[in-house]
């Protein structure tokens, strides 16, 4: 499968900048694999498409506000710090991306807050994902987070050209969301309002959650043409026993699992044992999933409309079938729907 055949004009008017009003009143467009059909509906349709006894698993990771804007030494230049990764929390180290990159060098001593409360040093600058600053606060380490969260704002895609807004602490965020340690959103969750989720409750549909923290590694652009040679950037995963034992009953009775967006997906697909049921997981997981490739977990699966040339699109192009796939993202275009993470998104069954 060659990067090439992920290319495809998106009109920059279906990026969406803004989420849909209501959470479960984005669109919804419904691809039926065996029938090889396609449905326009709301996402609070879903429900329609599930009975009593089906499973959907939930990536639980939360989003913390990992872009900061800080002050470089003498200069006084303003400097973005997207926080990627803590490395050492005693140490206070954290691998980071700084723009711009090329005013940034070792020694380089960084300002943050009006009342600069916060310093940080650069300490390397040749890791593949940026640089590695070591926070200088005497406080002790709860305080330290405190001050990151209250200084850091919520990382939007940079695709997003307006100016973050207090809604978007909220809105950039799944209402399940539990475990700190994502810099972006698992997008297809963002979808499930309360109200939906409590239906499909009283329906019966069970839930499972997984959690993936999610790196930037998901929406690093794609350099070669042979996918085969592609290296994903690893992100933590946790599959937890009570999880497991959720998701095997349900494959064992031959639900419906559906899979609530790639970081879900990825997730379950790097614990899967021989026999093809879940297997407990906690480490780090850099699984690229591209056509062809068979799924072991879900038979179903929820995910947004995604960029061309993204390993997400490359993902549902394996779950959907390339060709099928490819169909339904004309009809999107055609129809108008929104793309990206603020977008409307898609069921495969």
């Amino acid at each position: 499968m060659k990067l090439s055949k992920f290319k495809f004009e998106l009109p920059d008017d279906l990026l969406a900048e803004y989420p849909a009003e209501h959470r479960d009143e984005s669109r919804l467009m419904v691809l039926n694999r065996k029938e090889q059909t396609i449905e326009h509906h709301m996402f609070k349709d879903l429900i329609n498409y599930f009975d009593e006894g089906d499973l959907m698993i939930l990536n639980n990771t939360k989003v913390f506000p990992a872009r900061m804007y800080g002050e470089k030494e003498k200069t006084g230049a303003r400097i973005e710090v997207f926080l990627l990764r803590e490395l050492n929390a005693e140490s206070r180290l954290w691998d980071v991306l700084v723009d711009p990159a090329r005013k940034i060098r070792i020694g380089n001593k960084l300002f943050f807050g009006e009342d600069e409360s916060l310093v940080a040093e650069v300490i390397d600058n040749t890791t593949s994902r940026g640089r590695t600053l070591r926070f200088l606060y005497d406080g002790s380490y709860e305080e330290f987070r405190k001050k990151l969260e209250e200084l850091g704002e919520t990382p939007l895609p940079k695709y997003i050209q307006r100016e973050v807004e207090p809604s978007d602490a909220e809105r950039y965020q799944t209402i399940y969301a539990k475990h700190e340690g994502a810099v972006a959103a698992p997008t297809a969750g963002m979808h499930f309002s309360k109200h939906l989720m409590k239906r499909l409750e009283i329906k019966g549909i069970d839930f499972a959650e997984v959690t993936l923290h999610v790196g930037l590694g998901t929406f690093s652009a794609v350099e070669v043409e042979d996918l085969s040679k592609h290296k994903m950037d690893s992100e933590k995963a946790i599959v937890t026993a009570e999880t497991i034992e959720v998701v095997n009953k349900a494959i064992n009775e031959k639900r419906r699992v559906c899979a609530v967006g790639t970081t879900a997906m990825r997730a379950i697909e790097s614990s899967v044992s021989s026999n093809g049921r879940l297997n407990e997981f906690e480490g780090w997981t850099n699984k690229f999933i591209f056509p062809p490739y068979d799924f072991s977990i879900a038979n179903c699966m929820v995910t947004n409309f995604h960029t061309p040339k993204s390993t997400l699109m490359m993902m549902a192009a394996a779950f959907a079938g390339y060709d099928f796939l490819m169909e339904a993202y004309e009809e999107a275009i055609k129809e108008k729907y929104r793309f990206f993470s603020y977008g409307d998104a898609m069921l495969i069954i």
